[in-house]
């Protein structure tokens, strides 16, 4: 009887980590550039945990610091524990006319951080496709947009970033990226499809749950009642 509770034990663990991950997926539905996870398990039935790195939808913003990424790559972000990674284009201008995240960290371009004098942002500041970050038709820099071979080893980290797990030499170019001016690319999550994901899986485990309580309920009435004195 041990043997048939484990099944159930398994599948219920199983439809936990699901209903976790489509959970986060649906909270983060309007994180700008976020990427939906999915989950599957191996034949030892241990959980893997894969991102879909599938292009978001990209709205017009207006405005002249929203940059949106259309194809592959990343916007490099230099914070206080090195170099992250992030789709999330909605830039400001700190003091010192640095363009930085929504956090205050420096966003990256090909000279460094990108520092872009504030007079007159809105009428002269604009970007092309290639990501070239042009004041007054004068190219300032270049974004620094980055991908990977191995997207596996990207690692999600908190407000919205991710950390590569490999070398840093293993970052390349983004060939095929277009920058997208005054807009930003939405969350690449289809809540219908997740809702109906999450009723399914919530199903799943209930289904699981009935099955531990029958199998409790018969080693219970076997421990008290079988060889009873009658």
């Amino acid at each position: 009887m041990i043997l048939e509770m484990t099944r159930p034990v398994q599948g219920g663990l199983r439809q936990e980590r699901k209903l976790e991950t489509v959970s986060n997926n649906l909270a983060n539905a309007d994180t700008t550039g976020f990427k939906k996870d999915s989950i599957s398990f191996d034949a030892q039935f241990k959980a893997q945990l894969n991102k879909d790195f599938s292009q978001g939808a990209i709205q017009t913003t207006g405005n002249p610091l929203d940059m949106a990424l259309s194809g592959p790559g990343f916007f490099k972000i230099e914070t206080s524990e090195g170099i992250k990674y992030t789709r999330n284009g909605n830039f400001s201008l700190d003091i010192n006319g640095t363009l930085v995240d929504q956090n205050g960290n420096p966003v990256m371009g090909q000279g460094g951080a990108i520092a872009i004098d504030t007079a007159n942002v809105e009428q002269n500041l604009s970007v092309n496709q290639n990501g070239e970050i042009l004041l007054s038709g004068e190219v300032v820099d270049t974004l620094d947009i980055v991908t990977f071979k191995e997207l596996n080893k990207l690692e999600r980290e908190g407000q919205n970033f991710l950390f590569y797990t490999g070398e840093t030499t293993d970052e390349i170019q983004a060939q095929g990226a277009v920058v997208q001016h005054k807009a930003l690319e939405k969350a690449n999550v289809a809540v219908v499809e997740e809702m109906v994901r999450m009723i399914d899986y919530h199903r799943m485990f209930e289904t699981f749950t009935k099955s531990m309580m029958t199998f409790d309920e018969i080693d219970s009435k076997a421990i008290n009642e079988v060889g009873k004195l009658r």
